[in-house]
């Protein structure tokens, strides 16, 4: 038979050369304690000037770019000592500050907003807002802060609170951070104008969207404590954009359309404050328009352009305005098959595409102050690395900054002359470092290379092998501590699968983390692949997948499989295979439709019908139910349990409002039906992640399960 595989590299992560005596407790594991990379607390810019400020031991220290000696500028107790001076509560520890202006931070405490400056030592109370406020957004250099209460948003200015929008209504909410459900990027409901005096925020009407019911069970008789969950092919909310001045204290609404059937995303002001540009996507996501609407009236002006693909659209960025120059803008778009920045005016013509090729920009990070060189963080040459490139506008001349391996975050300096780089690498946990803007590496703030370099790790290894389309799949695999060739040792596939994962990644431990390891240290080999549907590859890869979830993700995973077993050290009797989320959904796919291959699956959260998954992300990669009914039924797991066989633990949070427990209990009922065994368990007060103390309750249950039946 033909082999389909090859090993690209044999990449060993560090501790495998020294003396190592310790082994990791599940504690350690779990977390983390000791064992996670050293870093430099807070590290920013301060304001204008090319220094830098962080925290260590409740003290603000600073360091510069011509000397290697740092400063103690601020000790907390003589912030404490201003605090009390003002009458304002004292800290147990240092704050979070942001610097907002050269040698002056701002910081909360407690419902307050206090700026510190360091050149006078003087304190001053910024703003306040209520004790209850949730989603705080606090704009920029007028330090107006909104919020939300329940459905209601307010706005603070100088201490005094203005309510914007009230709702009588339980369905409907106002600068919500639920929007759509978090997809697009959306991470929060209020966006602040540059000038801090106008406040865009959403409007979410629920009406008529199906809610859950999850049980709070904490009361002596639980409580219903349901959640609107609009799953695919029914009815979802509306949403529209509103507009708050605080001059006025009135709000307008976005000239929004007939059509309430479409995705409000990406909302971004221009520079000058007078624009609104939102990404509309329609329903089936397969058209996104650019539109510009009148800050002032809200009403719509135009339709800069539109993006369509036969598949999906999926914006995750606004424009970037290049130096706050409201004549042109970028746009990150995957339209020519990789993630790529274009260059428009904003009337909506397209200037140019600016970078091009089988690699994919990451984010944004800087233009330079004459605005012709941008400065971003891309995979170009590595598709499991990030590193620091920039690129000059007018020549397209491209270069790569960051000369070391790894996955790469910068913070550059005002005038741009210097980044600080922090990055890891599978042979570095953390090192950050001073750099110019040609990439040369001035001065060195921190190095941790192994911090777990007494404790006895297995050896990993990142590689490629081939799919049966002849393309490369990047795998890791852990071998157990104490590896010996000779043995044959049982297997865990550990998987996700899903859009927007990239498991495998050429950052420290190979972006495997500790409990892994410790799987690794009990004996086990640990071995994990991304498969098509995965990022980071380019649309065609991640698009793969599109209508038929679970086809290609397992037939990439079963190549894993054959890999594994043509090696002479595997037991392939016995392996087994664990994921939450999209990675149960692919636990349960791989063992029922390869029945007999895996002896253990052991699985949290797990998608079993994506009609009972919701609307956004369901329909961007299923379509519709109505429109798509056979690549829902195929992708169906109720559908297969008949071919279960081998042990399976279903785990589930009680209050899971991602992957709904209907879900894990529909799996449970079909298999009650057909006569087949499993094991189900909850963690009562949990939602879709296990958190705290109880995920070592968790990992110790999984774990278990492996030890006792693989």
């Amino acid at each position: 038979m033909k082999r389909l595989f090859f090993i690209l590299s044999g990449l060993v992560l560090p501790g495998l050369l020294f003396a190592q005596t310790k082994l990791m407790s599940m504690e350690d594991a779990t977390l983390g304690t000791g064992l996670t990379a050293k870093n430099l607390s807070q590290l920013q810019w301060n304001g204008d000037e090319n220094a830098w400020l962080y925290v260590a031991k409740n003290c603000l220290v600073k360091g510069y770019p011509d000397k290697t000696l740092r400063d103690t500028i601020l000790k907390l107790q003589s912030l404490n000592a201003k605090l009390k001076e003002a009458k304002e509560d004292t800290l147990p520890r240092f704050p979070v500050i942001t610097v907002y202006k050269t040698s002056v931070f701002s910081f909360i405490s407690k419902n307050r907003i206090i700026s510190y400056s360091l050149a006078d030592s003087s304190l001053q109370k910024l703003n306040s807002c209520s004790e209850n406020a949730q989603n705080t957004d606090v704009a920029g250099h007028t330090f107006n802060t909104a919020y939300t209460m329940k459905n209601d948003l307010f706005v603070s200015v100088n201490g005094k609170e203005y309510k914007v929008e009230t709702s009588s209504n339980p369905d409907i909410s106002y600068g919500s951070n639920r929007v759509h459900r978090n997809e697009f990027g959306i991470s929060k409901g209020t966006f602040w104008s540059p000038a801090g005096d106008k406040l865009a925020y959403y409007y979410m009407n629920e009406t008529g969207v199906a809610t859950y019911p999850t049980v709070d069970i904490t009361d002596p008789i639980a409580i219903l404590d349901g959640t609107k969950y609009p799953m695919a092919g029914q009815k979802s909310h509306y949403v529209n954009i509103h507009i708050y001045s605080v001059e006025t204290n009135t709000h307008i609404e976005m000239e929004a359309g007939a059509d309430t059937a479409k995705y409000f995303t990406n909302v971004s002001w221009s520079p000058d404050g007078k624009l609104i540009y939102i990404a509309v996507l329609n329903r089936e996501q397969d058209s996104m328009w650019m539109k510009t609407y009148d800050a002032g009236s809200g009403k719509f002006l135009k339709n800069l352009f539109l993006e369509t693909d036969a598949k999906y659209v999926e914006p995750l960025n606004g424009p970037v305005f290049i130096n706050d120059d409201a004549s042109r803008f970028l746009w990150l778009s995957r339209r020519d098959g990789f993630n790529h920045f274009y260059l428009y005016e904003a009337s909506g013509k397209l200037i140019k595409q600016l970078t091009k090729g089988s690699w994919e920009v990451s984010s944004y990070t800087w233009t330079d102050t004459k605005g012709e060189k941008i400065f971003f963080i891309c995979n170009k040459g590595n598709p499991i690395g990030r590193s620091l490139y920039s690129l000059d506008l007018k020549s397209g001349t491209l270069n790569g900054l960051t000369s070391s391996a790894g996955i790469h975050n910068v913070k550059v300096s005002t005038d741009g002359n210097f980044f600080l780089d922090s990055y890891s690498s599978p042979t570095m946990s953390r090192k950050i470092e001073l750099l110019d803007t040609k990439g040369g590496v001035k001065q060195e703030l921190l190095t941790d290379a192994n911090p777990l370099k007494d404790y006895r790790i297995g050896k990993t290894t990142i590689f490629t092998i081939k799919n049966k389309l002849n393309t490369d799949l990047y795998c890791r695999i852990i071998r157990p501590v104490d590896f010996d060739s000779a043995k044959r040792y049982p297997v865990i596939i550990y998987v996700y699968g899903g859009p927007h994962s990239q498991l495998v990644t050429d950052s420290w431990l190979g972006g495997a983390g500790l409990f892994l390891n410790y799987l690794a240290e009990q004996g086990y080999v640990v071995f994990t692949l991304d498969n098509r549907g995965t990022s980071e590859r380019g649309r065609d890869f991640e698009q793969a997948v599109f209508r038929h979830l679970g086809d290609a993700e397992v037939e990439d995973q079963m190549c894993g499989v054959k890999y594994l077993k043509a090696l002479p050290w595997i037991d392939s009797t016995r392996i087994g295979i664990n994921g939450w989320s999209y990675g149960g959904f692919l636990t349960i796919s791989m063992m029922v439709r390869n029945p007999g291959t895996f002896k253990v699956g052991v699985c949290g959260g797990p998608v079993i019908d994506w009609k009972f998954y919701e609307v956004m992300y369901g329909e961007r990669y299923m379509d519709t139910p109505q429109s798509n009914p056979e690549g829902y039924k195929n992708a169906s797991l109720l559908n297969y349990v008949k071919k279960l066989n081998g042990k399976l633990l279903i785990i589930q949070g009680y209050q899971d409002g991602t992957v709904v427990p209907q879900n894990g209990l529909s799996f449970i009922k079909k298999c009650v039906e057909e006569g087949k065994q499993l094991d189900y368990f909850i963690y009562p007060g949990h939602e879709h992640n296990i958190r705290g103390k109880d995920r070592v309750h968790l990992n110790v249950k999984m774990y278990q399960y492996f030890k006792d039946y693989l």
